[in-house]
């Protein structure tokens, strides 16, 4: 696919060096090296808790603080951490150099927690890793092959509109709960709640209103670099309401921060230890056998295939990067890192790292190449020897850059066609599955499935693609792998 761009009266002329113009196309596209850094800064600093929360998942100080695998086994916080940050460098400035679009990679939230919860109660996490070696190698083979590119093609113009929207609410619910404003309740009728007890009464989350309110303002006014100075300023605000207050961690405090406190660390470098890395095999196969190694690798697959295919739709389609049919420059290329990206995760036991949506930031900042990936990557790899200065941005302000952004792609939903129904409740559907259910992929399978059902039974069947059929049975199996995995264990 031939790369597109938008083009400004300023394109012709290039005031920054011919070969970052040759290779990244900065003012083809209508941008700056300078908002390319910036938006490579936004979005590192809105990824940037990854290299806190993954060693929280799927790490641990010690056994009985960690995932512990079925021979007793576990990985140590620390080497979590570095690898989490070395992956997601590497992996993120190679995206930018091949694919040339702004998206930042990282361990992916589902597929880590999915290792945690569900997989390691089976085998050691070598072997956990080992499977995820395995999904991103059938990844990038499908990838290369086209026929990823070929199931993106056939996804309905409706459903990659949708699927934008979706991600805009979904990456919003992430913001609200994240920053604490939304809780959960423990029951089942409601299950949300406004704050602790349906009220806000903790100084982060005002911090987290705070944040969004001078965030929304500047966007408002249209200020150039408008989240990068709204985190700036609210984070200045946060660290003077700490040393006032002393809020510390909600951990020792209720009323405290989320995952960091805003503060000067005491110690700003420390040696990362990469002990991790190499450290998979693949002897799940004969510790559960063949069946249900392949059933961990099939729900691995689709959550990560569909989870990166949806983030990198809404987050083209934000950036004004993709055409009127949801395709986006160098496509292919932007798959294919994408299934190394989690490949690459497994070898250094990070867990799979595919597509951020959290890089929906610097997208938003007006980041439009992969000059800003490069950017967030070489942050990442800062961030291995500099990682207490991760800590300085709290979540409660991280969160509100990320419901400001949430909002620009809702917006989306204006181009979405809503006066046939056949159309209509796969659309709604794909888009309040996603955050109700906190997965992209759940939102797309339930898309595909009520698509081709509706519609085909609606006398349109003509009108859909094969490869969707295919997909969508796909997914119905996806959805039913619990039965299916203990029938295969009977």
């Amino acid at each position: 696919m031939t790369d597109q761009s938008h083009t400004t009266p300023q394109s012709t002329q290039p005031s920054h060096p011919a070969w970052i113009e040759r290779v990244f196309h900065v003012a083809k596209r209508g941008s700056t090296v300078g908002t390319e850094v910036r938006g490579g800064l936004v979005s590192f600093v809105a990824m940037a808790y990854i290299v806190i929360l993954n060693p929280l998942i799927i790490g641990g100080f010690s056994p009985d603080q960690a995932a512990v695998d079925v021979a007793g086994g576990f990985l140590p916080n620390n080497q979590v951490a570095a690898v989490t940050a070395l992956t997601a460098g590497v992996m993120t400035i190679l995206f930018g150099f091949v694919a040339n679009l702004p998206f930042g990679l990282a361990a992916g939230l589902g597929v880590n927690s999915f290792l945690a919860v569900s997989v390691v109660g089976e085998v050691t996490w070598p072997e956990a890793m080992g499977l995820v070696v395995i999904n991103g190698i059938v990844i990038t083979i499908l990838s290369l092959t086209g026929l990823r590119t070929m199931i993106f093609e056939s996804i309905p113009q409706q459903l990659k509109t949708a699927i934008t929207v979706g991600i805009g609410l979904f990456i919003a619910f992430i913001g609200f709960v994240d920053s604490g404003l939304v809780r959960s309740t423990g029951f089942n009728s409601p299950p949300v709640q406004l704050g602790e007890g349906g009220s806000v009464h903790t100084w982060p989350v005002v911090m987290f209103v705070v944040s969004l309110i001078i965030i929304a303002v500047l966007m408002a006014r249209k200020i150039k670099g408008a989240l990068l100075i709204g985190i700036v300023a609210s984070t200045i605000v946060a660290m003077i309401l700490e040393a006032v207050l002393h809020l510390g961690s909600s951990v020792d405090n209720p009323g405290g921060w989320g995952l960091s406190v805003p503060q000067l660390p005491s110690s700003l470098f420390s040696l990362p230890d990469l002990s991790l890395v190499g450290n998979f095999d693949f002897g799940a196969f004969g510790r559960i056998g063949y069946l249900s190694s392949i059933m961990l690798i099939f729900t691995l697959f689709f959550t990560s295939f569909f989870d990166a295919m949806g983030t990198m739709t809404g987050l083209a389609k934000a950036g004004g990067l993709a055409d009127e049919k949801g395709n986006f420059p160098r496509l292919k290329s932007a798959m294919v890192m994408e299934g190394v990206a989690v490949a690459a995760g497994g070898a250094t036991s990070g867990s799979a790292n595919t597509v951020f949506v959290d890089s929906a930031a610097g997208v938003g900042e007006g980041a439009r190449t992969g000059l800003a990936s490069v950017v967030t990557g070489a942050l990442f790899l800062l961030a291995m020897f500099f990682s207490p200065l991760t800590t300085i941005v709290p979540a409660e302000v991280a969160s509100a850059a990320l419901v400001a952004v949430g909002s620009l792609m809702v917006s989306q939903i204006k181009d979405i066609d809503w006066s046939e129904y056949s159309a209509a409740l796969p659309v709604f559907l794909t888009i309040t599955v996603m955050p109700l259910t906190y997965s992209i992929a759940n939102g797309i399978g339930v898309g595909f499935i009520s698509w081709v059902l509706v519609r085909s039974i609606s006398g349109k069947a003509r009108h859909i693609s094969p490869l969707l059929w295919i997909v969508s049975i796909g997914f119905a199996v996806y959805f039913a792998r619990g039965p299916l995995q203990a029938l295969i264990g009977g």
